[in-house]
């Protein structure tokens, strides 16, 4: 209910931000909480005393404030969070260009997003769809996130499809069902910062595999030594960008083969190479494809998926339970939803086109960075002079947050003097001045930026 926040009788035309600034008020009080929704204009203008003109004048003040959304046909919502402020991109920053995550979130997501799940919020399907699940999720699930995952000739067996609350989570239950604690997994020798993590957390020793710029090196692989499984990222790699040729993929599909070896595959970033066969479909036998809804559609609206062979189903049901790494129903309910609607499709083909957008003003900026062009990031190997942690450091200072190699290096001490860009997050204007300042900073000396 709205706060009184202004009274004493009829409010003029000018005191519309004394109107506005009472609602403000309410919101950061939490007594207007995000998404609840404002009073018609009308209605308002009758609570407050005030006339049509200038109730129509404090909602326009709240939506330019950014407190407030206006969403045609359906009225005024309270605003989930204020926007970020502008990235000032000059000594000292302030505020922060964000070229570290890889997070892209489109504009028009939620309003698609928010159509699709109108069916989802009538009282029956919303009962059903509070009820507990299991790993194996619903079979209009299994069968959504099997055309959903499908790339060229390879589609996935409905039935071997689990889910999880996460992507992290099935990386997790993957780990867990294939490598015992203190035994070893064979990982490229710049990997996904989660797998470190979660290997930490599991007990588990991680072996670095040789990379070159097809990806990893098969014949690296079977000099290893003996490992139980091979986790790898041979699409869009994180943070190399690359993208493994099939020739590549064959050669590795006969390695694994050979050593008897399990492969758990990451396909995070698939959907913006909707044209490249996964590795699962090179070793379908032995292959677990791991994805989720986290980079396709938005990090805090995710379900994970793990595609298994038909013999590890089991097993790895098992792992997820354990675990209690299993998806919520309503959350699988809302992916199958916007799955069957074909409102991930669209949302997947407008991030391509970003996705190529974004290339254009790297390659642009910055030219002949490591990554395919379809890839959110690009690997940036530095001028000699400058080390990757002092040139993270000095674009910190610049507002521009970057990751250094290290975060990616399986062994302490071998990363390369390197840093990974992520590109999806900013507006592009800002991206590209992000980019130009960066440019700059590495044609200088970090002599140059000393200070007495």
């Amino acid at each position: 209910m709205l706060a009184d926040g202004v009274s004493g009788g009829k409010v003029s035309m000018d005191d519309y931000r004394v109107v506005a600034d009472a609602i403000a008020a309410d919101i950061e009080a939490g007594r207007l909480r995000p998404g609840d929704r404002l009073p018609p204009q009308r209605r308002f203008a009758r609570q407050r005393g005030i006339a049509g003109s200038t109730a129509a004048r404090v909602y326009g003040e709240l939506v330019r404030r950014g407190l407030a959304v206006g969403e045609v046909g359906r009225g005024t919502f309270v605003r989930a969070a204020k926007p970020p402020p502008e990235p000032a991109l000059a000594e000292p920053g302030e505020a922060r260009v964000d070229l570290e995550l890889n997070f892209a979130v489109l504009p028009e997501e939620s309003a698609r997003l928010a159509r699709a799940l109108e069916p989802l919020l009538r009282d029956d399907v919303l009962t059903a769809a509070l009820h507990p699940i299991g790993a194996a999720g619903t079979r209009a699930a299994r069968e959504a996130a099997a055309g959903l995952l499908a790339r060229g000739d390879w589609r996935p067996d409905p039935a071997t499809v689990l889910f999880t609350g996460n992507g992290r989570q099935a990386l997790a239950a993957s780990i867990a069902a294939f490598v015992p604690v203190g035994e070893r997994l064979a990982v490229e020798s710049l990997t996904y910062p989660v797998v470190k993590a979660l290997a930490s957390r599991l007990g588990v020793e991680l072996v670095p595999i040789e990379t070159d710029e097809s990806g990893l090196v098969p014949t690296a692989l079977e000099a290893a030594g003996p490992v139980r499984a091979l986790y790898v990222q041979p699409t869009l790699h994180n943070p190399l960008g690359t993208t493994m040729p099939p020739q590549r993929r064959a050669e590795l599909a006969e390695v694994v083969a050979r050593l008897d070896l399990p492969v758990i595959e990451d396909g995070i970033y698939t959907f913006l190479r909707d044209d490249v066969r996964p590795f699962a479909a090179y070793a379908p036998e032995r292959t677990v494809f791991v994805d989720s809804l986290s980079k396709r559609v938005a990090p805090g609206l995710t379900a994970g998926f793990l595609v298994s062979p038909p013999a590890w189903t089991a097993r790895l049901a098992s792992s997820v339970r354990s675990g209690a790494w299993a998806a919520s129903r309503f959350a699988l309910e809302a992916a199958t939803q916007w799955i069957v609607t074909g409102t991930i499709a669209g949302i997947e083909a407008a991030k391509r086109r970003d996705a190529a957008a974004r290339a254009a003003v790297v390659a642009e900026r910055l030219p002949g960075l490591r990554g395919d062009p379809a890839s959110y990031h690009r690997w940036w190997e530095l001028p000699e002079r400058w080390r990757a942690e002092t040139f993270v450091a000095a674009a910190a200072r610049r507002g521009i947050a970057l990751s250094p190699a290290a975060a990616f290096a399986v062994l302490p001490g071998h990363a390369p003097n390197a840093v990974r860009i992520a590109v999806s997050a900013p507006p592009v204007e800002t991206l590209a001045a992000a980019l130009d300042v960066l440019a700059g900073l590495a044609a200088a000396s970090p002599d140059d930026l000393l200070t007495d």
